[in-house]
């Protein structure tokens, strides 16, 4: 290809990059009406709306709101094995605490850690207080801690992968899988340093794959190829995340599934979802956007 004609390529494939002004303006504020962004916002209440029309969702053990509540639930720990803590309102994985197992000492941690019962609550209180929604006070949340399907284990031991899917107008416009790497500490954030794996929205299987804001085949920590893959109960995927686009009066939002051993669950929805997507996908959204605007 000439110089002129990749000058010309890159121009054309710059237009359709969606930049986050026009993100929020042309999309986020003009399609999502302020009164439904508690929604996104409020975990809680996605899954209530969600589960009433059919879609998984992980099992909520306990939800935590008052100081008075940190204190008396070493009768329900009792109950658990394992488990995980998240804020309601939380930002970007900030907050979450996986627990893989009871021990007789305390709880082992997704990283290794034992925790007692008194760190926990801690955390607990942390979160009620509202260090991980800007300072806003918050509920936590108690759920069944999802096994990850055994390709994506494979891909990542150390924490639990997630698919994202953009939709718009209840139209599916993108999609790809945030892989957690020991740079990220086993979150699926790739600000953090999670891999971004751009996926094929009609097969599952991946394309490219972003680790760092730099195009990568192969997992940075272990080596194993990420091209080529094929995302497993992908029909399920889809469906589920057509189900929540209509369902939602929120007309552009991300969903964020993940992809368990049993099946795909919903972890959240996003009102703002982030625009590494399209590094992920070496594409912009532009394209599938306007058509999805003038069907």
């Amino acid at each position: 290809m000439s110089l002129l004609n990749q000058l010309r390529q890159w121009r054309d494939n710059a237009r359709n990059v969606l930049s986050i002004n026009h993100r929020n303006l042309g999309y986020v504020y003009s399609y999502n009406e302020r009164r439904h962004f508690n929604l996104a916002d409020d975990k809680v209440l996605a899954k209530k709306v969600l589960s009433k029309v059919g879609v998984p969702v992980p099992d909520t053990y306990l939800l935590v709101d008052s100081f008075y509540q940190v204190n008396r639930i070493d009768s329900d720990l009792e109950k658990l094995n394992d488990f995980v803590i998240k804020p309601a309102q939380g930002r970007g994985g900030g907050g979450i605490l996986v627990i893989t197992e009871k021990l007789e000492s305390g709880w082992r941690t997704a990283s290794g850690k034992i925790k007692s019962n008194e760190d926990i609550k801690r955390h607990v209180a942390d979160i009620v207080f509202g260090n991980h929604s800007f300072d806003k006070s918050d509920v936590a949340i108690f759920e069944q801690r999802l096994i990850p399907a055994a390709l994506l284990h494979e891909l990542s031991p150390w924490g639990l992968p997630d698919v994202r899917i953009i939709a718009f107008k209840n139209k599916l416009i993108m999609a790809m899988c945030r892989v957690p790497t020991k740079d990220s500490g086993g979150r699926a954030n790739i600000h953090q340093g999670a891999v971004a794996i751009g996926l094929d929205l009609d097969t599952g299987v991946s394309t490219h794959a972003l680790f760092k804001n730099r195009l990568i085949d192969q997992h940075p920590d272990h080596g194993k190829n990420l091209i080529g893959l094929s995302m497993p109960f992908w029909t399920e995927v889809i469906d589920m995340a057509r189900l929540c686009a209509q369902t939602l009066p929120l007309k552009y939002l991300g969903v964020d599934i993940a992809i368990s051993v049993d099946g795909p669950k919903i972890l959240e929805v996003n009102a703002r979802p982030g625009l590494a997507i399209q590094l992920a996908n070496d594409q912009g959204l532009q394209p599938a956007l306007l058509a999805a605007l003038n069907e």
